[in-house]
């Protein structure tokens, strides 16, 4: 079930929401943004697995925060008194959802998240577990805007006034709750009055910087400028570019960095024309137990997202193989610093998670 809204501006909307009474994970439909704002009211586990896997709700903070909702109501939905049978069926809604999307690690952090109230709560009667999960999944989200916000003030730190500032993909508040991520640093600035120039990628083949970042930010009142992926290194070698922000779906505990894909060629052209390159990532999205970018599971897509989709017509011989990877890996010598919620990290990227998590462990 959906509903066509078309009388708000963008920022106006939330990208994802709770509608407990109708037990309705809402988001927006973004695979047809932006010429058309459609809500989606998604009540069942294989509505939600589609509406990530097909990227209708993208970005890892938001699909964290979908995946919470969306276990929550499947959860609610579960008729179990017994621990037992709740739990196991908790755990099937849980282990089909994770399958959406294997790279980005904020689905599997929020949906064990989840599972651990269930867990830490195993003697409390099953209503009361419900209820616990409610109250951890809003939360989460209330946990995403603080972290975005402190993500975009590091950020901010970075750059100065009149900056011009290039991202690929859209890390921006379609991503999020609110600010997200790579954007927050140009959100913040642009309500301080920084009057950044903004240079998006469209990010082939699925356009997210074309369809979602040049639109949330046109429709916020930046200065943005969309260009194509291959003309990241003319705008640098003109000398347009003083920093490069963004996102990301995993930081392997080297401070490899897996997003989506091309991003490691803005990197390397960065890193050509001496240009910072700043990868902005909440905690959540650092996984330890990941060593290096090699060991990232890559996923592939469909080979129709190259030859066919945007097109009225087929842009490719019939036939023709495709190789279709969403994301790649930023090796971490090309990061000049990963800014999180808790401050901005510099190499070696190793020692500075360590130092980092083991002060949040002694707070």
């Amino acid at each position: 079930m959906d509903g066509t809204m078309q009388n708000k501006n963008i920022m106006d909307y939330e990208t994802v929401a709770l509608d407990d009474a109708d037990s309705a994970l809402v988001v927006i439909d973004q695979t047809k943004l932006p010429a058309e704002t459609t809500l989606l009211r998604l009540h069942t586990a294989q509505e939600i697995w589609e509406a990530i896997y097909l990227l209708k709700v993208r970005g890892a903070p938001a699909i964290g925060v979908a995946a919470a909702f969306g276990i929550y109501l499947l959860a609610k939905g579960i008729d179990a008194e017994d621990y037992d049978t709740f739990y196991r069926k908790f755990r099937e809604h849980k282990d089909y959802l994770n399958s959406a999307r294997p790279t980005a690690v904020n689905l599997s952090w929020a949906l064990n998240r989840m599972e651990r109230v269930c867990e830490e709560n195993r003697t409390r009667p099953v209503e009361e577990i419900k209820r616990r999960l409610r109250e951890t999944a809003v939360a989460m989200k209330e946990e995403d805007i603080r972290v975005c916000r402190a993500i975009g003030e590091y950020g901010l730190s970075l750059v100065k006034p009149g900056d011009g500032i290039l991202t690929h993909c859209n890390a921006g508040q379609l991503a999020a709750c609110k600010y997200s991520t790579a954007t927050a640093p140009i959100y913040l600035g642009q309500e301080r009055g920084y009057h950044f120039r903004v240079f998006a990628d469209e990010t082939r083949p699925l356009l997210q910087g074309a369809r979602l970042t040049a639109y949330e930010l046109q429709s916020s009142g930046v200065d943005v400028t969309l260009i194509c992926d291959n003309m990241c290194a003319t705008v640098m070698r003109n000398g347009w570019i003083n920093a490069v922000f963004v996102g990301c779906d995993r930081v392997a505990a080297n401070g490899d960095v897996a997003n989506k894909i091309g991003t490691s060629v803005v990197a390397a052209v960065a890193k050509r024309y001496n240009v910072p390159f700043y990868v902005c990532a909440p905690t959540s999205t650092i996984d330890m137990d990941t060593p290096t970018g090699s060991d990232i599971v890559i996923e592939e897509r469909p080979a129709g997202e190259v030859t066919d989709m945007w097109y009225e017509k087929p842009m490719a011989p019939a036939g023709v193989k495709v190789f279709n990877p969403a994301f790649d890996v930023t090796d971490n010598e090309l990061i000049t610093a990963i800014v999180t919620e808790h401050g901005v990290l510099r190499p070696p990227y190793t020692a500075a998670f360590q130092e980092l998590f083991g002060a949040l462990q002694n707070r």
